[in-house]
Parts: structure tokens; sequence; C-alpha cells
């Protein structure tokens, strides 16, 4: 009966859909309830942290941010695909793009950067 009522107050489930569930889901059910659980909490706790740092930092530095934004990888693949595609049409072309971007923004060109 205890168990059901977790069930009903935490997921809304009704008498039928409990009963429905077998004992190895419930467990996972369960166990999935947990680790949202630890996984808010350790949220909530960074945000507090974080919150707490940002108030008691110094007047000139800026605040710092909760969340740092992660670049996605994309497919490796991919990649090579379109960094093949670019030499390509760059040998082809025997433009250089690259250091028109510079000019046009008045920049002068790394030497990392050149080409021939």
């Amino acid at each position: 009966m205890q168990d059901f009522a977790f069930f009903a107050a935490n997921f809304g489930y009704s008498r039928a859909e409990y009963d429905a569930l077998t004992r190895k889901e419930k467990l996972f059910i369960v166990k999935a309830y947990e680790n949202k659980l630890i996984a808010d909490s350790n949220i909530l706790s960074a945000a507090v942290a974080n919150a707490v740092s940002n108030v008691f930092r110094k007047k000139n530095q800026r605040p710092r941010k909760l969340w740092k934004i992660q670049p996605k990888q994309g497919n490796l693949q991919e990649r090579q695909e379109q960094t093949r595609i670019v030499q390509q049409v760059e040998s082809q072309d025997n433009t250089n793009w690259i250091a028109k971007i510079y000019a046009a923004n008045h920049r002068k060109i790394p030497k990392s950067e050149k080409r021939n």
C-alpha cells in the first residue's frame, strides 16, 4: 500500500496502472526517480554556491556564470569531409578567402593562417 501511495503521489499512477507494473519496472522507476532527485539537488547546490560567490565578489569582478556552454563536437567524419571540401575548393579556386576576410576587417593575417 505504501508503494502505491508513492507512485500515486509522485507520478499520478492509478491503481490499475500501478498493478500493471512488474516488480522490476517498479524498481527501475524508483531508481530513476532517485537519480533525478540527486541531480536536481546537485544543480540547486551549484546554483546557491554560485549566487553566494556572486554576492560576495569584488566590485570590479564579473559575475560567474552558472552554466558553461560546451561546444558541440559533431561527427568526426562530417568534419573531415567538410575540411576536404574546403581544401579542394581552395586548391581549385586559388583565391585566398582567409586573406580576404582579414582584409575586409582591416586586420593582419596571423602567421599560422598565411597561405601560399
